[in-house]
């Protein structure tokens, strides 16, 4: 599948905004401990994403009712759904000038958060969902590993287009949602 860039301008996969607010000091922070480890911007971004994939348990596998969608709250609380765990990575990969496009896939009738990444002049798309039975997503630069593949035989679907910002509508369900049980009957069917 090719990925098209919703903006045009690279430089607008490394901007900080209201979900990935990688200007944040708790951002901040994470991304530097990560960063002294780090020999070099993959091996960076291969220990964000297994970080965000292991360390934030998906609020789903946890129980976790509070709906959380800003990085930084993310970090702090150590929980989130696939967008806002999608939204920590891309704050902690742009904290560090790497960019990140946030992706979807439409799986099971709802929509599904990855991002990408841009490494060696192509796009790159990761799952930090999270790891539990049935799902081993893994950082890769030699093809895909994500939580899930789309079924072509139903409504599922990989999504091409990489957004600078969470998608709008993504964003006001995690928003307008007050618990997830809530965010659970609303979550967006298609973008």
């Amino acid at each position: 599948m090719e990925l098209i860039q919703q903006n045009p301008d690279l430089s607008a996969y490394l901007v900080a905004d209201e979900a990935v607010d990688h200007h944040h000091p708790l951002v901040r922070d994470v991304a530097r401990r990560l960063a002294r480890r780090a020999s070099d911007s993959y091996v960076y971004a291969q220990a964000a994403y297994e970080f965000v994939r292991d360390a934030i348990p998906h609020s789903q596998d946890t129980g976790e009712a509070k709906v959380i969608w800003r990085a930084s709250e993310v970090l702090e609380h150590r929980t989130g759904i696939c967008y806002a765990k999608s939204h920590a990575l891309a704050a902690l990969l742009r904290a560090e000038d790497i960019p990140t496009a946030l992706c979807y896939q439409r799986l099971g009738g709802v929509v599904h958060g990855l991002v990408a990444v841009r490494f060696g002049g192509a796009w790159h798309r990761q799952d930090p969902r999270g790891n539990k039975p049935g799902v081993d997503a893994r950082f890769s630069l030699d093809g895909e590993r994500l939580a899930w593949v789309p079924d072509p035989r139903s409504s599922e679907m990989d999504y091409p287009v990489l957004y600078d910002a969470p998608h709008p509508v993504v964003l006001r369900a995690l928003q307008q949602a007050p618990d997830r049980a809530y965010l659970w009957k609303t979550l967006p069917t298609a973008l």
